[in-house]
């Protein structure tokens, strides 16, 4: 049976849930605040949570949501955590799908909608939950390990590259940069290097520096005494405490404000803190590995992101390249994510059509390995037959051409020009539409997300 865990301060909310999904078969677990949350997430391991980013004690804010969702997928980074947020709060439902949010729903709580996300949600767990047992079977079937590292699948020459590197680096403890576009898998080679390193039987502990409102982001980092700001009623531990020993991974390191980045260059040069509201100074042992799908250079060359600190940071970077450049690994993968997608759904699949290749290999993949498994997976479930059709795959190889003199761009400017001129359409076509745009595209609504900020569009 399911474990299902919803959070949320009030006492109708949960009533209400507990009586549309008590005929769906779950566990049901129900917890009023983040220390009653943990205690029952640790317990039962649920593979779906519902939080309400508003939990006392700061119910009228996010602090305490974000800061347990953080934590939940930090011990836990299979769980889909679907956020509920109040209805026309767009900017923090944005944030915690960066942040690692599996989705979002907005108050009040539509039941029918929220059956349906838990049930993708389950979905997605049990996907998560096999992803090394069906990376083994891939490595197995497709020539070894020298095409797979904990759960990073490639075999073209740039992701062999990337597997000596990890190789090397984790063997040591020198602060490491991993940088690539959205979707390439950042996070995963982050997750390689700290198993493969001195400190795999410690904690591996994860700060979006991206998802988190910049007032709170001292807090997440180091912690606070009580009393320190309105709303700090105990002392609480910081993310760096937690990753003493370990190793602390700072994703989306790019996005950091700009005064955030000299507080932390003072903690990485002495691995010395304070809590804010502190005066007592705090040392910590851990192992730093960032990641970044900005231009750190462009950044520093614009006076966004402090040169000290790049330095700091990067003194090994690994870059992941896009899918687009990795044509030996769009069929490995599509192959490896059939395979598992096929044993968790009970489906005989025989694999893709000729045509299936064909428009794989010669789809721009903007959404890089993250669109590849959404389509798949798509693909499985709405497939007619025992082969995956390039109509199941549903990939538009109707793109516009990018504006201006195409002669006078790069490959990389034409891509990006094309990107951003599919993403524009799709917000017209359906009037500010995320779902639907995104779906038109072919892409998932993260990525459309992650579209959007890339090329700085807004809607």
């Amino acid at each position: 049976m399911h474990a299902l865990l919803i959070v949320d301060d009030n006492q109708d909310v949960r009533s209400q849930l507990r009586w549309g999904l008590s005929k769906e078969g779950y566990s049901l677990h129900l917890a009023g605040d983040g220390e009653e949350a943990m205690a029952l997430f640790r317990e039962h391991a649920p593979g779906v949570v519902t939080l309400d980013l508003g939990l006392p004690p700061d119910p009228d804010g996010t602090s305490e949501g974000f800061r347990l969702l953080q934590e939940m997928l930090s011990e836990k980074p299979e769980t889909q955590v679907i956020v509920i947020t109040g209805h026309h709060d767009r900017e923090n439902a944005l944030k915690a799908i960066n942040y690692g949010a599996y989705d979002f729903c907005r108050k009040p709580v539509d039941l029918s909608e929220i059956k349906v996300l838990i049930n993708r949600g389950f979905y997605l767990h049990s996907l998560r939950s096999e992803s090394a047992r069906a990376s083994l079977v891939s490595a197995s079937h497709t020539g070894g390990e020298d095409d797979c590292m904990d759960g990073i699948i490639g075999k073209c020459s740039a992701m062999k590259d990337v597997y000596y590197a990890i190789r090397k680096v984790a063997a040591t403890d020198v602060p490491v940069l991993v940088t690539g576009e959205s979707g390439t898998g950042k996070e995963l080679v982050a997750r390689a290097i700290h198993a493969g390193g001195l400190r795999k039987s410690a904690p591996m502990v994860t700060i979006n520096c991206g998802a988190i409102p910049e007032n709170l982001l001292e807090a997440e980092f180091f912690g606070h005494e009580k009393g320190a700001f309105t709303g700090a009623i105990s002392r609480v531990q910081g993310k760096v405490e937690f990753a003493d020993k370990g190793t602390l991974f700072l994703d989306e390191i790019g996005d950091i404000p700009f005064n955030m980045q000299v507080k932390l260059l003072r903690f990485l040069q002495e691995m010395v803190f304070q809590r804010v509201g502190g005066r007592s100074d705090i040392s910590v042992n851990t192992r730093i590995i960032a990641a970044t799908n900005l231009d750190l250079e462009e950044a520093m060359h614009n006076g966004r992101f402090r040169e000290d600190l790049y330095y700091r940071i990067g003194v090994v970077s690994i870059h992941l390249p896009p899918l687009r450049e990795r044509e030996d690994d769009v069929l490995l993968l599509a192959d490896m994510f059939l395979e598992q997608m096929s044993h968790e759904n009970n489906v005989a699949m025989s694999g893709f059509t000729a045509s299936a290749r064909k428009a794989m290999l010669h789809y721009s993949w903007p959404g890089n390995v993250r669109e590849l498994e959404n389509k798949v997976r798509r693909a499985v479930i709405m497939a007619g037959g025992q082969r995956i059709s390039a109509e199941d795959l549903n990939l538009d190889e109707r793109a516009p051409q990018p504006s201006g003199q195409a002669s006078n761009l790069t490959l990389k400017e034409a891509r990006n020009a094309i990107e951003k001129e599919m993403v524009d359409a799709a917000l017209k076509r359906f009037s500010g539409n995320i779902v639907q745009a995104a779906k038109s595209i072919g892409v998932s609504r993260p990525t459309f997300y992650d579209l959007l900020k890339k090329h700085d569009i807004s809607v």
